[in-house]
């Protein structure tokens, strides 16, 4: 196995642990900030206790987060030093100003937070707790734009065969910012109402907590509810953009091999490589032509517009992306039912449901995965898009031996720390705060 792939497998392995921790972090802060809004506004101690409870296990999952960002980071210097090399002086401002402004912020104040519950006042730890979730949300916006300039770079000038900042608001700003920093960031939101939702159904089925699981089932379900119907939007307004800058990634998520206008949108198939088509294909006429250029006779460009040298692996981003679409639709019906139950008072009532709402909770982290594999796949075989190949990023002195050691390693050590994660949240579930009941069923 040669070292660029190795090397990108590495990579991969890194920031799929990282981006199960990295999106939940940031939605419970969120979610954490009402509660506490709610506390300031009523002065109902119950609610200081459930986001004491919640911002224990942020803090838990911002820990794995930390540790597994560093390590992401560090490959820049060693699997990917000529690549760092030629984009450095671009990172650099985006990674400094990440850390200085976001980390450094988060975890400050998710201290403060965890330990200052009993010496601040109500609307103190409300501020403490928007300044977490404000760094959370910072975090993720300074490494998307990273990203973004990978897939849309701007703003850059190359000289001495690197890519050099030239204008920093059209480089942080690239044309793929908004809608990725949308769209991933409602997604982690929606990640940490599902996973509160999952943590709540276990509560309410083995009868414990009941206030603190009602309520914070109901909360789950409306946030989660109308940041699954964002995702719907954003995620249209990023496959607009995707469209539009790049058009050999549309043309693959959707399997269109020849440019047509009328392009319609695919519900199913099966990418047939071996002659440049799809089987078992189930389409909605001009549907993609309808959802990219907003009339019928849309030109959408196929893949036989580029060279196949520059084509993406097709049916490893083809599957991946359509299996986020479901999930995405799954998340609109699933927290859309949860609402009407709890409109209705009858969700404690629906074990059902209940045991549904459990077995949902990993799903969000898979549609994640799923969306950030379809997006970096894509964008090969390019590191940055029609600028720089991924073969040449590879650091030259690196033998692929020694990446297969780091390798390994690295999966055992990400491994117990996810077991010791998963311990420590079974515990602090265990331990949840028993409160009164509540008027909520």
């Amino acid at each position: 196995m040669d070292t660029v792939l190795l090397a990108r497998l590495q990579f991969a392995l890194t920031i799929g642990f990282h981006f199960i921790s990295a999106p939940l972090s940031i939605g419970l802060a969120v979610l954490v900030v009402w509660l506490l809004f709610v506390y300031w506004r009523t002065g109902d101690a119950s609610y200081q206790r459930m986001a004491r409870f919640w911002t224990g296990l942020t803090a838990l999952t911002f820990a794995v987060g930390a540790a597994t960002g560093l390590t992401m980071e560090f490959q820049f210097g060693t699997n990917w030093a000529s690549y760092s090399r030629f984009v450095g002086d671009v990172f650099g401002p985006f990674l400094a100003s990440e850390g200085i402004f976001a980390f450094f912020l988060e975890s400050t104040l998710l201290y403060v937070l965890l330990f200052g519950y009993d010496r601040m006042k109500p609307f103190f730890y409300l501020l403490v707790s928007i300044g977490v979730a404000g760094g959370a949300v910072l975090s993720a916006f300074w490494i998307l734009a990273a990203n973004s300039w990978m897939q849309t770079p701007a703003g850059y000038a190359l000289r001495n065969g690197r890519a050099e900042l030239d204008n920093y608001l059209l480089a942080l700003f690239s044309p793929s910012m908004i809608p990725r920093f949308l769209h991933t960031t409602t997604g982690a939101i929606l990640t940490g109402c599902l996973f509160m939702l999952g943590v709540s159904a276990w509560l309410m089925l083995k009868g414990k907590s009941s206030k603190l699981a009602q309520y914070s089932a109901g909360l789950a379900l409306i946030l989660g509810l109308l940041t699954s119907l964002g995702q719907l939007a954003f995620g249209h307004y990023h496959a607009i953009q995707v469209g539009a800058t790049q058009p050999v990634k549309m043309a693959a998520f959707e399997g269109i091999f020849d440019d047509q206008t009328h392009a319609p949108a695919l519900i199913f198939g099966i990418p047939d490589m071996a002659h440049d088509r799809l089987i078992y294909d189930i389409r909605i006429p001009s549907g993609l032509s309808l959802l990219l250029g907003l009339r019928r006779d849309h030109l959408v460009k196929g893949l036989h517009s580029f060279p196949r040298e520059n084509w993406p692996p097709v049916p490893l981003m083809f599957f991946p992306f359509h299996m986020m679409i479901a999930l995405g639709f799954y998340f609109i019906a699933f927290s859309g039912l949860g609402v009407y139950l709890l409109w209705r008072r009858r969700l404690a009532k629906h074990r059902w449901y209940l045991w549904l709402a459990l077995i949902t909770t990993p799903l969000p982290f898979l549609a994640n995965e799923l969306g950030w594999m379809a997006a970096e796949v894509g964008r090969q075989p390019w590191l940055v898009y029609n600028l720089y190949r991924t073969s040449e990023g590879v650091s030259k002195v690196v033998p692929a031996g020694h990446i297969w050691v780091s390798m390994i390693v690295l999966s055992l050590v990400y491994l117990l720390l996810f077991i010791v994660w998963l311990v420590f949240i079974r515990r602090a579930v265990h331990d949840a705060p028993v409160l009164e009941e509540a008027d909520v069923s």
